[in-house]
Formats: C-alpha cells, sequence, structure tokens
C-alpha cells in the first residue's frame, strides 16, 4: 500500500515541527503507542499543545 503522507498532512494536526513521522501515520501510531501514548489526531488542539498524549489524559476527555 503506497502512503498517501501529502494527503496527510492535510489533515495532521501534529505541532511538533521536527517530527519525521508527520503524514505516515502507520510510523506515527506505532511511535506513540510504543511510549504508552496517543498520537495528537487523537486529541483537540487545545490539548493537542500541550504535548501531554497519554492515554490516560484521553481517557479524561471522554469520561461521561
Amino acid at each position: 500500500m503506497e502512503c498517501k503522507r501529502e494527503e496527510n498532512l492535510k489533515r495532521c494536526n501534529c505541532t511538533y515541527e521536527p517530527c519525521s513521522k508527520k503524514g505516515i501515520c502507520c510510523e506515527c501510531l506505532r511511535y506513540h503507542l510504543s511510549q504508552g501514548e496517543l498520537p495528537a489526531c487523537f486529541f483537540p488542539p487545545e490539548v493537542e499543545r500541550t504535548y501531554d498524549r497519554s492515554i490516560e489524559r484521553f481517557l479524561e476527555l471522554y469520561k461521561k
């Protein structure tokens, strides 16, 4: 399967500029999961900017 990096970049909300995985979703997801995190695209902009991409933070957003 061909990576659609340029298309992915149009929807990527990651603000970490030196990221080499930006737009390469499979690498991004693999990296963040290995760190116990989720990628930026799982978070609203105001949370993404804090760089707290922990699974715990994600769950806090959607607690009912």
